[in-house]
């Protein structure tokens, strides 16, 4: 399957080191560049990628804003933020309004590649460590709403002890392991919560479930 592929940073030069790495990738296709959240949002909606390599700081439009429009009106369009460093104050901000995850600037072209390839099949880019440094930064006292406790009652027992394993950021294997079942019960259950809960793919659940108190930093 060839990955479709955006990229948005008002840095020439990032955005054409990016794009020299992807483009000699068998499996992925480089279908545009922006040099602005709006340029970004408006490059989205016409090429419609599988992928969006996303600069938080852009401007005319922010990547916060610009990552808020296109999840907004591409669901199946998954984004991953650029950032300068692991713990950027935005990239919670980020995670909240849709994005799959987050990249360092300047990582490695394996991980690169892999990055891509991990998000655009639906998974997060959250490692264990930076999952729970984030949260537990900017959410370490969550209010839980009255729609976060309606949609926390939609799942079984099962369901919310997966939930709360894939916020401490295990994968489908971990989650096996640890719970002694099938990867293809785990991505079941890790599956149905996301449905349940209206996440839009598995970054989306950790946050979720940090933000309803489902898992305390």
């Amino acid at each position: 399957m060839t990955v479709r592929l955006a990229l948005a940073d008002d840095q020439a030069l990032v955005r054409a080191g990016f794009r020299a790495l992807l483009e000699n990738t068998p499996d992925f296709d480089v279908v545009g560049e922006a040099a602005d959240g709006r340029a970004a949002v408006d490059l989205a909606v016409r090429t419609k990628p599988d992928v969006v390599l996303m600069d938080v700081r852009m401007p005319v439009l922010d990547g916060i804003e610009a990552t808020r429009e296109i999840c907004a009106a591409l669901p199946a369009t998954r984004v991953i933020m650029l950032t300068t460093f692991e713990i950027d104050e935005y990239v919670f901000a980020a995670l909240r309004v849709g994005a799959s995850g987050f990249l360092l600037k300047d990582v490695e072209p394996d991980d690169l590649r892999n990055a891509v390839r991990v998000v655009a099949a639906g998974e997060a880019l959250l490692s264990p460590s930076v999952t729970r440094r984030l949260i537990a930064e900017f959410v370490a006292t969550p209010q839980r709403t009255a729609a976060q406790t309606s949609l926390l009652d939609k799942l079984t027992d099962r369901e919310r002890e997966i939930t709360a394993l894939a916020a401490e950021g295990l994968t489908n294997d971990d989650i096996a392991e640890r719970l002694v079942i099938s990867v293809a019960t785990a991505r079941t259950h890790v599956s149905r919560a996301m449905t349940k809960v209206d996440a839009r793919d598995r970054a989306q659940l950790v946050v979720f479930a940090y933000q309803s108190g489902l898992v305390r930093p």
